[in-house]
């Protein structure tokens, strides 16, 4: 009898709740009417500061730079934007040293999409560095974007419709944007299909979580939902099992079957999993940890589920040809 789990992972702890063997289910391709809120930029703008050029050549203010969720930095960010057709590129900006990387991400589009896009403007390291967040790593490459649309869940479920074998993973309030870009990494290296997470009770897309997603945040879709248990709920209704990490889960999460429809759901810094998100999930279970570390961080522990996750859909043998 398979057993399928619940994943609940607390700032510094991680494990699986108690274990029940999972039912044949019955996927339904219902569009569920889950309400979803849509969150817009933030802005950090004020009426009586100095002002200098900006990235665009407008005006900005000398005072330090925020996280602008319009600026996208880093090569691994860049890139995927750069592929991503549903990113409206305003600028594209690079110092000299890092010319001939930006040339060979160009030159990897398909023509259609080059030929949408800026041309590429060459400029100091320092008015890159002034455009962004003391100590941000651009490595000499920077794009100004628009945001992304926000993904509805329900229209992801019946985007999913005949599809069996998905991997999502859901957090509850996890609310650091390093945490966040660092979960969305590991859901594109493993191939989960969305990260779900509270709108207002996660981070906003900013420069920072796209540059820690390493490119993740063009690939994978990060749904906000106004209600988590609700959407969990929707997702059971969809054939999901709900599978959440919790350090006092009674089963060990290598025992748990992540095949099939599955949703990990993985618990806020500090507190873990609510307990209506407890209540909601189908099963909790534990990550076992040696001694004396007796948990891992929620990012951390994403990946070693979702690398559970990837090896019952692959198995061990051929996990290493996914990419080949």
């Amino acid at each position: 009898m398979l057993i399928r789990s619940c994943l609940s992972t607390t700032n510094t702890t991680t494990s699986i709740g108690s274990a029940v063997s999972r039912p044949d289910v019955v996927v339904s391709t219902t569009k569920v009417n889950t309400a979803m809120s849509r969150r817009k930029p933030r802005s950090h703008a004020g009426s009586d500061r100095q002002t200098e050029r900006s990235f665009d050549g407008s005006t900005r203010s000398t005072e330090p730079a925020v996280d602008d969720p319009t600026l996208v930095y880093g090569r691994h960010a860049v890139r995927a934007a750069l592929h991503n057709d549903r990113r409206h590129v305003v600028a594209i900006r690079h110092t000299v040293g890092a010319g001939d990387a930006m040339a060979v991400f160009l030159s990897e589009l398909p023509e259609p999409r080059r030929r949408s896009l800026p041309a590429p403007q060459p400029v100091d390291a320092t008015e890159l560095d002034a455009s962004l967040p003391d100590g941000a790593v651009h490595q000499g490459l920077v794009l100004k974007v628009t945001p992304l649309p926000d993904p509805n869940l329900s229209d992801l479920i019946v985007a999913w419709e005949g599809r069996t074998d998905i991997v999502l993973v859901v957090l509850d309030q996890v609310t650091d944007p390093h945490n966040v870009g660092a979960v969305l990494r590991s859901a594109a290296a493993f191939g989960a299909s969305a990260v779900v997470l509270q709108d207002r009770h996660g981070p906003p897309v900013t420069g920072v979580l796209a540059k820690i997603a390493s490119g993740a945040l063009d690939v994978v879709p990060l749904v906000r939902v106004v209600n988590l248990a609700r959407a969990l709920r929707d997702l059971q209704e969809n054939g999901f099992w709900c599978t959440g990490l919790a350090e006092d889960g009674s089963v060990d999460l290598g025992r748990v079957d992540l095949g099939g429809r599955c949703a990990i759901v993985l618990g806020a810094e500090g507190a873990g999993l609510r307990r209506l998100t407890r209540e909601t999930c189908d099963a909790l279970a534990r990550l076992p940890t040696c001694p004396p570390i007796g948990s891992l961080n929620v990012s951390a522990a994403a990946a070693v589920a979702l690398y559970q996750a990837r090896l019952a859909r692959t198995g061990r043998d051929d996990l290493q040809l996914v990419n080949g």
